[in-house]
């Protein structure tokens, strides 16, 4: 919308680069072009602002397939006004010289006539598609299909209207049928989901059992290294015996040797000591019987008399004294 402020009856406008003014003073153009400013008077000007930069128009409606069911298309039609001049003369683009303001509705004319078109182009392509096709290949034959269609509209041209780009958002059928047409979908994803579990569980399974049977073969192998462990000992435990065993045998051999050499050295001794003795004894024996028996007497009294116990004190009675004096005089008589 362009500014427009009041000077002393006067007014003065000024638009936006993308908006083109039309001022019609007297039946004649005076002023014609975008974004200008200039000074007019209320009562004999004539202003219309027709904008030229690109405008979006959202367009929603219903259609039916071929198949006779309902769906919602949704796009976008960019166009702009190519042709102010003409617009102008078609379309009540005039303002008010006092605020600016459009005295008509010219953009709902143009997005009426826009939307219509694109419907009707859009409805000849769905009502000859089945529903399976316009879902998936309807978006760009509609698409195409509207493109060519306000492409040959003739009255857009007309109007100075020119489209620049179709936009199809979605092709969408009604609730219901598309949760039915999403079942099988949701199914087999579903169904995929389910067996990839199922792999997934299956491997598991397969790596638990190789863990398991590594385990036990593990185990195994230490038992086998167990019972080789435990044989090992025992073998060496026979043969520390056996070496000990035979180590006690020689030792008691060497013992027993040596007893017997000790026994025959004591024996050797005691008989070399006997007939030591022995000829010792024979010498005394022969030594004794070449002795005077007076002579043998006296030294076996005196044998007796060391042999004897202390004797602190001795009495002697006259019948002890008879008795001895007449045993030794029978022992000399004889």
């Amino acid at each position: 919308m362009a500014d427009i402020t009041r000077r002393l009856g006067w007014r003065h406008l000024r638009s936006a680069p993308t908006a083109h003014i039309r001022h019609h003073r007297g039946g004649r153009l005076a002023h014609d072009g975008p974004g200008l400013t200039f000074w007019f008077r209320a009562l004999s000007a004539a202003l219309s602002e027709v904008p030229i930069a690109d405008r979006e128009l959202a367009v929603a409606f219903h259609a039916r397939t071929s198949d006779f069911q309902d769906v919602s298309v949704q796009a976008t039609v960019t166009y702009r006004i190519s042709d102010p001049a003409t617009a102008a003369t078609r379309l009540d683009f005039s303002i008010d010289p006092d605020t600016g303001a459009w005295r008509g509705s010219p953009l709902e004319q143009i997005s009426t006539l826009l939307t219509e078109s694109a419907q009707q182009h859009a409805l000849d392509v769905l009502a000859r598609t089945p529903l399976s096709a316009a879902l998936v290949d309807g978006v760009a034959a509609v698409r195409e299909r509207i493109s060519e269609g306000l492409a040959a509209e003739p009255r857009l041209p007309a109007t100075g209207i020119e489209v620049v780009a179709v936009r199809v958002v979605a092709i969408r059928p009604e609730p219901e049928v598309e949760r039915a047409l999403r079942t099988p979908a949701r199914e087999q994803i579903q169904q995929e989901a389910d067996r990839a579990t199922y792999e997934r569980r299956a491997v598991a399974v397969e790596r638990e059992r190789a863990i398991a049977e590594n385990e036990l073969a593990s185990q195994i192998e230490l038992a086998r290294q167990e019972e080789r462990l435990v044989e090992q000992r025992g073998t060496n435990a026979r043969r520390e015996a056996e070496e000990a065993a035979a180590a006690d045998g020689v030792r008691a051999e060497a013992e027993a040797a040596r007893r017997v050499r000790l026994a025959r050295a004591e024996a050797q001794a005691s008989r070399e000591t006997g007939e030591a003795r022995a000829q010792a004894q024979a010498a005394w024996l022969r030594v004794h019987a070449e002795i005077d028996p007076a002579v043998l007497n006296a030294l076996t009294a005196d044998r007796v008399a060391r042999n004897l116990p202390r004797v602190d004190s001795l009495t002697v009675t006259p019948d002890i004294l008879t008795e001895l004096l007449a045993k030794l005089r029978r022992r000399g008589g004889e």
